[in-house]
């Protein structure tokens, strides 16, 4: 089973969990959404799979290319 990292593109904070451990998800689909200087930036899957690992909650300040989560596929 291949894993996939979903990172951080920008350094800001977590403002939304859209999934949770467990659901499954398609490439494109939003993942979290973070705030930045008042913008809300959707990260995205990489690929198609199931959501293994979620490693941010609401609120938590996240930096650039910090892996946020972890898909299975």
């Amino acid at each position: 089973m291949a894993t996939h990292n979903v990172e951080s593109e920008v350094t800001g904070s977590v403002w939304k969990v859209q999934v949770e451990v467990g659901d499954s998800v398609s490439e494109g689909d939003v993942i979290l959404i973070l705030e930045s200087m008042k913008m809300e930036i959707p990260v995205e899957s990489p690929a198609d799979g199931t959501v293994a690992e979620l490693r941010v909650q609401p609120e938590e300040a996240v930096q650039e290319d910090q892996v946020v989560a972890v898909i299975e596929s």
